[in-house]
């Protein structure tokens, strides 16, 4: 089997057709995050490739046996992979500046990196944020895989796109509305203008339920302190993003709302047996999960009267045996980002990156320094060189990375100039029907 994923990836679709029966033998049953063929998500078809005109020719019979499709394509790109490759794709990284620069570079071309999380610092205008996603998109097209590219847009005060965008209002707003049309409306509208600009990931929406009025992190980022209104408004937002084919990660698990510390700056501790979290933080989630979403963010929380020792983040109890085990949630697995003080302060950043990938963690966010990226990598290669990290573990991650790359049709091609006047256009339509009545 060719290489796929590459330039010519639209054209090689097809090829995927049996990409479900891939999932189910390597991922020990699809039954959320990979979605079976009884459940598809209207709004993204499946991909197909144009009908090529072969001219018809003198049939010579042939005793040499055709070419049998691979009954496991997801398994042949893996075993395609090197060892760097497969490690390159379990990180999301941030990158300096608003240019490609040649740490970026190497990022992508030495480290395969296969995601890269954009913020304010990186994004000065609309004409600047398309020379640099063509940019990273063309530097990418030498990996096997094409690249995921994300950013933090809920709406209200966490916004990373340019300033000439009309912004969609704070999660809080949009809960007290209660209206579950305008919500699918806001994460469509935000789906719309990620994908003008070349972006195909969204680290939204927010499912905290804001118990805590003290909460110095989420606030007004969460729709809400009633969990079926967080869990309805929050879904709808989550299935207006994925119909326009951009990847929504749920965060933040299993539930940063009654927090009283800032994890990007401390740890917060949170004193919630499993019994309080089933009853209110993981109600969002768990209907998330029952509605198909496909990733999800785990917290920088400690929680002792589950894990004594390590935050969720980090947390076998939480990932393996709450989060896959019991709620059954077969998606993405991500971090947050292992930069922040909550990690940074407590752990060295490799060892924690280790302990979360041996929890369950598919993907680690290291979203700031290069150095702090590349000492991610190698404490990851060294955990697998010592079989600290079974291979097995990071083949079940590329196997659900690879799907979800299919899945979206991530492509590394390069966006046009977005019309700016129709995306506002949409957002003020949506806006005065809804939220300015």
């Amino acid at each position: 089997m060719s290489v796929l994923f590459k330039k010519d990836w639209v054209k090689k679709w097809t090829r995927w057709s049996l990409v479900g029966c891939a999932c189910s033998s390597l991922l020990s049953g699809c039954t959320h995050g990979i979605r079976s063929p009884e459940q598809p998500i209207a709004a993204i078809p499946a991909p197909t490739a144009p009908q090529a005109v072969i001219p018809v020719q003198p049939q010579i019979p042939d005793k040499t046996p055709m070419p049998v499709a691979s009954p496991d394509p997801i398994q042949d790109m893996i075993q395609q992979l090197t060892l760097d490759e497969k490690l390159g794709q379990m990180i999301f990284a941030g990158i300096d500046g608003t240019d490609r620069s040649p740490q970026t570079m190497e990022l992508l071309e030495a480290y395969h990196v296969g995601g890269l999380i954009l913020y304010k610092p990186n994004i000065e205008n609309s004409k600047q944020l398309i020379k640099l996603v063509n940019a990273l998109k063309q530097t990418n097209r030498g990996n096997k895989l094409p690249l995921w590219l994300g950013v933090d847009e809920e709406g209200g005060k966490v916004t990373r796109l340019p300033g000439d965008i009309v912004k969609m209002p704070p999660s809080k707003e949009v809960g007290k509305t209660n209206q579950k049309e305008f919500a699918y409306g806001v994460g469509n509208v935000l789906g719309q203008e990620l994908s003008a600009y070349g972006l195909n990931v969204d680290f939204a929406p927010v499912l905290d339920i804001n118990s805590n009025p003290n909460n110095p992190v989420i606030g007004d980022r969460a729709f809400g302190p009633v969990a079926s209104i967080v869990g309805t408004m929050g879904i709808q937002v989550m299935k207006g993003l994925q119909a326009q084919q951009v990847l929504p990660v749920v965060k933040h698990f299993p539930g940063h709302g009654d927090t009283s510390v800032d994890s990007h700056v401390g740890l917060p501790v949170v004193q919630h047996d499993l019994a309080r979290l089933r009853k209110l933080e993981l109600l969002p989630f768990a209907e998330a999960f029952s509605q198909q979403a496909d990733a999800v963010m785990v917290a920088h929380i400690l929680l002792p009267k589950v894990d004594e020792q390590y935050p969720a983040s980090m947390s076998k109890k939480i990932i393996t045996d709450l989060l896959r085990k019991e709620m059954g949630f077969d998606g993405l697995v991500m971090t947050d980002d292992m930069t922040m003080g909550a990690i940074a302060t407590n752990y060295e950043l490799g060892e924690a990156a280790v302990l979360s990938v041996l929890a369950g963690s598919n993907v680690v966010m290291v979203a700031h320094d290069y150095d702090k990226v590349v000492s991610v990598i190698e404490a990851l290669r060294n955990a697998v060189k010592e079989n600290r990290i079974r291979i097995e573990m990071i083949d079940q991650s590329l196997a659900r990375i690879i799907h979800l790359k299919y899945k979206y049709q991530v492509q590394d091609l390069s966006p046009t100039t977005p019309d700016i006047q129709q995306l506002n256009a949409a957002a003020n339509q949506l806006l005065d029907e809804y939220f300015h009545k």
